[in-house]
């Protein structure tokens, strides 16, 4: 058995179907729930297509439906233990769905062209299997996130299926120093003075929403006004963060400048440590001489790490605008190979252990670009599984592994109490 797909039966999660108008027959029944043959139809073809195998494969059919049998099993158990779902919860994973929609279709328009209904129909028919999805999700991640394989267990793991484990891809170890362009002082005083001028309207009574409409250059939350919904923190930039958690509902703020740009923020609403707010961007859009001077920069420094001035680890400390990184030298991690973005790629495909390349051009987050200069540390090649060298992708077999059996175990449990009733 290939670990990789230990648990498709786990995290296989059933994705709603929209009304049946014709009739349909029950293939199971668990507690208050049915699942109908139209959504086992459609489970089984989604999960021929993620697999690249027939619909017809024999075991297929019965291998979905027990994993949709055992999904209500686990929401029927989370009715029992209370597990509550905010409206907030439900809202961002429906948004979150439609934009999964969007990007997989080309438009919105598209999407309504494919299911046959407004974008507002289909939230409506979302909403119901979002929230139990949530639920599901919820008691899961109650039972079995803690769940942790021993340094004991790992080696009875890879010993027992050493042979089924198959080779471990290719990986590198990478670092990297990053810049973002540095527009010149008088680049910026013209994006400062354009945010100001805002602000002045706004004392003077403009609508907040209108002019973010015209003027912010955050195009997902322009659209809507600059309304940028309920979000908690730790997700915005710091900056941005400790001007609109300082903020009193219907405050707006002062200029503040993020690594996005200026912004212009006002909080319509706090809960806990959560914040409705929208806000205008105004990006800082580099001079022509930004680019040139950032590369410049980072040749430099390459020359200077060649020749032995100092060290990678001191000048990505001293340097890199990467700050996650910048504090552990530049240390990227250790990735497979195939992980690597088209970009990065194909910077890595020119180097040889040790090499340090020239810079090249990154886009980083959503809102900026910079460059960048990568040190390929070390290149393992494709090996099988060894029990001391790949400990840590071993470790995250056998974490699975240990949670696979509990959830089996759990499943067989919530079956001896709850209803169901197979009708194939």
């Amino acid at each position: 058995m290939k670990f990789k797909n230990l648990l498709f039966l786990l995290l296989l999660v059933t994705v709603p179907i929209f009304s049946q108008e014709v009739a349909d027959k029950i293939a199971a029944v668990v507690d208050n729930e049915i699942i109908m043959q139209s959504e086992l139809d459609f489970q089984v073809n989604l999960a021929a297509s993620q697999r690249k195998i027939s619909p017809e494969t024999p075991g297929l059919r019965s291998q979905v439906l027990k994993a949709m049998v055992e999904d209500k099993l686990v929401y029927a158990q989370a009715n029992f233990d209370s597990i509550t779902v905010t409206d907030e919860e439900v809202e961002n994973r429906v948004n979150y769905q439609i934009q999964m929609f969007t990007q997989q279709y080309g438009s919105k328009e598209k999407v309504e062209q494919a299911y046959g209904m407004s974008i507002e129909k289909i939230k409506h028919e979302l909403r119901d299997d979002v929230k139990k999805n949530i639920m599901v999700q919820k008691l899961q991640e109650k039972n079995f996130s803690g769940i942790e394989a021993s340094r004991r267990d790992v080696e009875d793991f890879y010993y027992k299926y050493k042979d089924s484990i198959g080779v471990i891809p290719e990986k590198v170890k990478l670092s990297h120093i990053y810049r973002n362009p540095r527009s010149s002082d008088e680049v910026k005083k013209k994006y400062y003075d354009l945010t100001k001028a805002l602000i002045d309207s706004l004392k003077n009574g403009a609508d907040f929403a209108a002019l973010a409409k015209h003027y912010s250059q955050d195009p997902a939350s322009a659209v809507q006004g600059g309304d940028l919904g309920f979000v908690k923190k730790g997700i915005f930039y710091p900056e941005f963060e400790a001007a609109a958690f300082a903020l009193k509902p219907g405050q707006t703020s002062d200029i503040v400048e993020t690594q996005a740009g200026y912004h212009i923020i006002q909080l319509l609403e706090q809960r806990g440590d959560a914040i409705h707010s929208r806000h205008i961007l105004i990006k800082i859009k580099n001079d022509e001489q930004a680019d040139l001077r950032t590369i410049e920069f980072l040749t430099d420094v390459r020359d200077s790490i060649i020749r032995k001035f100092n060290t990678f680890d001191y000048y990505a400390k001293k340097y890199s605008d990467d700050k996650e990184s910048a504090s552990f030298g530049g240390d990227l991690g250790t990735f497979y190979t195939s992980q690597l973005d088209k970009s990065l790629s194909a910077v890595v495909a020119k180097l040889k252990d040790g090499d340090i390349s020239f810079p090249s051009r990154i886009d980083y987050g959503q809102a900026s670009y910079g460059y960048h200069i990568v040190w390929l540390v070390e290149k393992i090649p494709q090996h099988p599984a060894e029990f001391d060298k790949d400990y840590q992708e071993l470790k995250k077999l056998a974490d699975e592994y240990k949670k696979q059996k509990q959830y089996e175990k759990w499943i067989e449990g919530l079956k001896s109490k709850i209803y169901f009733e197979v009708r194939q």
